[in-house]
């Protein structure tokens, strides 16, 4: 167990490294159009049997770099972040993807994808993995709420609804 434990710190260590070089890489480009804070609060867990007591106060911090969508209703992203998972584990994550954006005087609704790449304490022996899952947001320029669904994973997983509170942080300044 030793080892193994070992290269799971080190593969967490990377991973870890790897969502602070996205994040610098994020503030520093000269091309993105909005930088937000990610503060990650709350998954409601479906279906949860009554034996089954799940963290659902997932509190952690993340960032998400919108590019200019001039012209465009697509919005591209990148996204970093950690939160405590469903066990009160640290859990931390590094991806990017799309959204298509419906606007309406002021408030926008948006549907996509973002993939990324993942560790779980309780979840492939907290090694990264990879992940497609649907992306949704609703709110204004200056603050929106993110989520997204996460379906049932055999054998351990309840599905879920995951939120996160989005400050836009580039109109702050």
């Amino acid at each position: 167990m030793g080892i193994h434990h070992e290269v799971a710190n080190q593969s967490g260590r990377g991973l870890a490294r790897l969502l602070a070089l996205v994040g610098f890489l994020a503030v520093t480009s000269a091309h993105a159009d909005e930088l937000s804070l990610l503060v990650n609060g709350k998954a409601l867990h479906l279906g949860l049997p009554a034996s089954r007591d799940l963290n659902e106060n997932n509190w952690g911090l993340g960032l998400q770099y919108d590019w200019n969508r001039a012209h465009t209703n697509w919005v591209p992203f990148a996204t970093v972040s950690r939160f405590r998972d469903s066990n009160g584990n640290p859990s931390y994550y590094a991806g990017g993807g799309v959204l298509y954006r419906f606007q309406f005087d002021g408030v926008h609704v948006d549907a996509g994808a973002v993939g990324f790449v993942m560790t779980r304490k309780d979840y492939n022996d907290d090694n990264p993995f990879l992940g497609v899952l649907p992306a949704f947001s609703v709110g204004t320029r200056n603050v929106a709420v993110n989520f997204t669904y996460i379906p049932k994973i055999e054998p351990k997983s309840v599905p879920l609804w995951f939120f996160q509170l989005k400050i836009n942080l580039s109109n702050q300044f």
